[in-house]
């Protein structure tokens, strides 16, 4: 189970991830795909990281993997995008870090007893 920090972040960095990626691709020919693609999943899971739910913090570190990935090739192939695609990159981030958290403890904190 995460701790209550660590949920929380991760629940409001899913969170601003699914309203950064509406706002990135509103506008794009594609925006029903994009939007289901990119916009859904972060905003479906983030209640549930938030809750502490295990499976949703593990779904979000996995899907935080590829937005990490489409983020640093944005960043790096369409600068003009650069606004959208640096934030993605750190929020990312933000979610596999807070998710992976209590493993991170739970296997080089300090021992007890």
């Amino acid at each position: 189970m995460a701790t209550p920090t660590s949920a929380r972040i991760a629940g409001i960095a899913l969170l601003a991830l699914a309203l950064l990626y509406a706002a990135w691709f509103h506008a794009d020919r594609h925006a029903a795909a994009a939007l289901l693609v990119f916009a859904l999943p972060p905003l479906l899971l983030a209640v549930p990281a938030w809750r502490g739910g295990r499976r949703s913090a593990f779904w979000g570190g996995v899907f935080a993997l590829g937005w990490f990935s489409h983020g640093v090739m944005v960043a790096w192939t369409r600068p003009g995008e650069a606004l959208f695609a640096w934030p993605a990159i750190v929020l990312s981030l933000v979610v596999v870090v807070t998710v992976s958290w209590p493993g991170l403890q739970a296997r080089f904190g300090r021992r007890r007893g």
